[in-house]
């Protein structure tokens, strides 16, 4: 029984599974951003540092100075320096990271000494240098100090790393030969095996994998969501309920179950559709919710159960039918998430 929407850590297997990816994954970046991929980015600081690691990185700017707080090493910053941004944290931990020459002059001018990666542009297409703006990058240098190279390549089309290596032994060609004067190519979704035949094709760089979802997400059987019900109502069909006075579809049982809105409940990113099957569920999907229901993450009895209406900013009311058995109030209930998008008021390691 927790009386919120809590997250609960199986301690000693979550920490095997990660000493297991650093022992195994030689130069490894943890990627602490975002909302630390539901975990919080001090616990994952904190892991950093038991795990002995010496660079994480963080998504933007104002992520930095709790980082630098919480981590004793290096903070690699993944979005590229601008010239606009009013809180950009300059201090000799942090590692900017460099897409445009412009920016590199400006930076260069404005803090010489500063430590920097130059990036350069992948299938991406998000942030980097062409690799034809390598010459004219390094002619701007100054005094920054270069630490290394980086390269974000994309998804697999299942959602995860995997057939990245070509692009990166590219880039890893291109690097090696151009001028600018780093051995440390910093890499995002390859698999294992592709970054062992980079290093087997490439024995002159130093390859260093940024990780986030692989390392935090890796064993998800170690973490385990709950939410405390509330409050029940036995309901009659037609009985108009919650804030939109909707009719219920049959007589029930209504819960209110801690987590809503504001714990990240009902949002969900956008989904790539491929296929016409898959495209049929997602509209049917979005007729059903276009009617005002909607499949809930939560789990009663074994069973997903649907929305009564949209969650509330901090709890959910979801219909149970008749002939299902209601839980007691204050018992929890199980709850799926996406940790990217999730806000716990708890994280339990236990």
């Amino acid at each position: 029984m927790s009386g919120g929407f809590e997250l609960d850590v199986d301690a000693e297997r979550w920490r095997r599974h990660l000493t297991t990816v650093v022992e195994a994954t030689p130069g490894i970046v943890p990627v602490v951003k975002g909302n630390g991929y539901g975990l919080g980015r001090d616990l994952l600081a904190a892991e950093s540092t038991r795990l002995g690691l010496g660079t994480i990185a963080v998504g933007t700017y104002r992520e930095v100075p709790e980082a630098l707080a919480a981590f004793g090493g290096d903070v690699m910053v993944l979005t590229p320096w601008r010239p606009f941004f009013d809180h950009v944290v300059l201090d000799d931990r942090v590692i900017h990271t460099m897409s445009r020459v412009e920016d590199i002059a400006a930076l260069a001018a404005a803090a010489p000494g500063a430590r920097v990666l130059l990036e350069g542009e992948t299938s991406m297409a998000r942030h980097g240098l062409d690799r034809h703006e390598l010459a004219a990058a390094v002619g701007v240098l100054g005094d920054l100090q270069v630490e290394g190279f980086a390269i974000h390549l994309p998804l697999g089309p299942n959602g995860r790393a995997g057939g990245n290596f070509a692009e990166a032994q590219s880039w890893a060609a291109v690097l090696e030969a151009s001028q600018v004067e780093t051995t440390t190519l910093y890499v995002s979704h390859l698999t294992a095996a592709e970054l062992t035949a980079l290093r087997t094709h490439r024995p002159n760089l130093d390859v260093r994998p940024r990780i986030g979802t692989s390392l935090w997400l890796g064993d998800l059987g170690a973490l385990s969501v709950h939410a405390t019900v509330l409050d029940a109502h036995l309901v009659a069909r037609g009985e108009r309920i919650g804030y939109r006075q909707k009719p219920m579809p049959r007589d029930g049982t209504l819960l209110v179950i801690a987590g809503g809105t504001s714990h990240g409940i009902g949002l969900e990113a956008p989904k790539a559709s491929s296929g016409a099957v898959q495209r049929g569920k997602l509209l049917a999907k979005g007729g059903l919710e276009a009617a005002g229901f909607s499949l809930s993450p939560f789990t009663i009895a074994g069973k997903q159960r649907w929305f009564a209406e949209p969650p509330h900013m901090q709890a959910s009311m979801i219909f149970l039918p008749a002939g299902s058995t209601a839980p007691e109030v204050g018992t929890d209930v199980d709850v799926a998430v996406r940790f990217t998008t999730a806000t716990f008021d708890a994280v339990n390691l236990r």
